[in-house]
């Protein structure tokens, strides 16, 4: 049997009958480091599109503290998105943490964000199957990353913005300021703490 594989064109329809009783929520994980305006452009995107209560922020890793800190003072000033606090203290991985998100919060639907870099490599994901039975994985588009997979895909189509961890990072280090890439809040703390130099 041919698996017809799903491109960042071909969308997946949401169900046009929305179970009220239950709760629609966003899962964004990711380094983070440092959490940028790409990041918080993703996130508010595909909350607005998809229509989800919200979009909580679980970062991979909590460096320091530096990471979640960052990320709280990111999201502070808008509605709808959120910092998982439990997860800045936690050290086990994707599958382990959406198991218990689940079981804690068994009236909620989520959806789990993927950035288009990470399409691709899906397959070696750890435990990828059992997590695909606890969540809709919704992919954003990347630029230079366009890549095809058999997994089902919720695509949604948000501003194509080049922007990384790597850059903003690299820009620290050669003296620059990466201006209008963070949020302000962010930004100042950066430099408060003397982060990336």
């Amino acid at each position: 049997m041919a698996i017809e594989l799903l491109t960042p064109f071909t969308k997946v329809k949401l169900k046009e009958e929305v179970d009220e009783k239950r709760r629609a929520i966003g899962l964004f994980w990711g380094n983070f480091n440092p959490i940028h305006v790409g990041h918080l452009t993703i996130a508010d995107q595909v909350r607005q599109q998809l229509h989800l209560e919200k979009v909580v922020f679980l970062p991979e890793h909590n460096t320091e503290g530096h990471v979640g800190n960052m990320i709280a003072l990111a999201v502070a000033d808008y509605e709808g998105l959120e910092l998982d606090s439990c997860r800045c203290k936690a050290k086990v991985g994707i599958y382990e943490t959406v198991k218990q998100l689940s079981e804690d919060n068994p009236e909620c639907d989520f959806y789990f964000i993927v950035g288009g870099d990470m399409i691709a490599s899906l397959s070696l994901w750890e435990n990828i199957d059992e997590l695909l039975d606890l969540v809709t994985l919704v992919g954003v588009r990347r630029p230079r990353f366009r890549t095809g997979t058999s997994y089902p895909i919720l695509w949604v189509d948000v501003p194509l913005m080049e922007i990384s961890g790597n850059l903003i990072r690299e820009q620290f280090h050669r003296g620059l300021v990466p201006n209008f890439l963070l949020a302000p809040k962010v930004l100042d703390y950066i430099l408060k703490e003397g982060l990336y130099v």
